[in-house]
C-alpha cells in the first residue's frame, strides 16, 4: 500500500525545484525517439530550396554588393536567409499543430496540471523542445553551408545561437496564437503568414528592391529580423545595429511565453 501511494501521489514542487519544463522536453524526446525522420523533416525543406535556388538561379544572377562593400555570390546570399527560415519552420511547427492536438485532443496538458507542473513550466518546457529542434535544423544547415564554402566569417561562430534566438521568437509567438485556435482551419492564417516572410523577408533578393513604403512593412517582420541577423553573422558585415534585430526578437519569444502560460492557465485551470 505504501508503494502505490507513493507512485500516485504528487511528488511536491519543492522536491523537484525549479525548471521543472524540463520533463516536458524529456516527454517530447522520448517520443520522437522512435519517429526521428519525422522530427527531420522541417530540415529538408529550407535545404531543397538552397539547392534548387541558391545553387540552380545563381547560375543565372550576378553576384550581390553589400552594404560594406562586399561582394558575395547568390547562394551565400541566400543561404542565410534559409538558415533563418529553418530555425522558424521548426520552432512554427512544434508551438502550433503539435501543442494544438496536444491541449485539444491528446488532453495531454491536463493530465500534466494534475502534478506540480504549472501553465508556466508547460510554456517553457515546449518552447525549450522548440528551441531544440530549430538547433538541430540549424547546426545541420550550418554543416552544408561550411561544406558548399558559402560562410566567409568566423562571426558565424554565432550563428548557431541566433537561429536559437530566431526559434525562440517564433516558438513562443506560435505558442501564444496557439491558445487562441479554435479548430483546424484556423491554422490556415499560420501559413497565411509564414509563406509571405518566407518569400519577402529579403529572402532571395535585397530589401532596397522594395518601393519605400513596402520595404518599411518588410522590416517590421520578425523573420526579416533573423535574415539580417543571420546574413550579417555568415558575411562579416556586422554592427551595433544587429543587437536591434536580437532584443526584437527575444521581446517577440518572451512576450509570447507570458501570453502562453496565462492563456493555459485560464484554458485548463478554469
Amino acid at each position: 500500500m505504501t508503494t502505490l501511494t507513493a507512485r500516485v501521489v504528487p511528488v511536491p514542487a519543492r522536491v523537484l525545484g525549479g525548471g521543472r519544463g524540463r520533463h516536458i522536453v524529456e516527454r517530447n524526446f522520448l517520443l520522437y525517439r522512435r519517429s526521428w525522420i519525422v522530427f527531420l523533416s522541417g530540415f529538408f525543406e529550407p535545404l531543397f530550396y538552397l539547392l534548387s535556388i541558391g545553387i540552380g538561379v545563381a547560375q543565372l544572377v550576378g553576384d550581390f554588393t553589400l552594404s560594406d562593400g562586399t561582394t558575395i555570390g547568390y547562394a551565400a546570399f541566400v543561404a542565410p536567409a534559409m538558415l533563418a527560415s529553418s530555425a522558424m519552420n521548426g520552432a512554427i511547427f512544434d508551438s502550433t499543430y503539435n501543442i494544438f492536438f496536444r491541449m485539444k485532443y491528446a488532453k495531454l496538458y491536463d493530465s500534466m496540471l494534475a502534478t506540480p507542473l504549472r501553465p508556466w513550466d508547460i510554456a517553457t518546457g515546449e518552447v525549450t523542445w522548440a528551441l531544440l529542434r530549430g538547433a538541430c535544423y540549424s547546426a545541420m544547415f550550418i554543416a552544408v553551408m561550411l561544406g558548399m564554402g558559402l560562410i566567409t566569417s568566423w562571426w558565424a561562430l554565432l550563428a548557431l545561437p541566433a537561429s536559437v534566438l530566431i526559434a525562440f521568437a517564433f516558438a513562443g509567438a506560435g505558442m501564444a496564437l496557439t491558445t487562441f485556435m479554435r479548430s483546424w482551419q484556423d491554422f490556415e492564417f499560420v501559413q497565411l503568414a509564414a509563406m509571405p516572410m518566407f518569400l519577402f523577408s529579403a529572402t532571395f533578393y535585397p530589401v532596397e528592391t522594395y518601393p519605400e513604403a513596402i520595404r518599411w512593412l518588410v522590416e517590421i517582420t520578425p523573420l526579416y529580423q533573423g535574415v539580417v541577423l543571420e546574413r550579417a553573422l555568415t558575411t562579416g558585415t556586422v554592427g551595433w545595429f544587429l543587437l536591434v534585430h536580437a532584443l526584437y526578437l527575444a521581446a517577440m519569444g518572451t512576450i509570447g511565453m507570458y501570453i502562453a502560460s496565462q492563456r493555459l492557465g485560464k484554458l485548463l485551470l478554469k
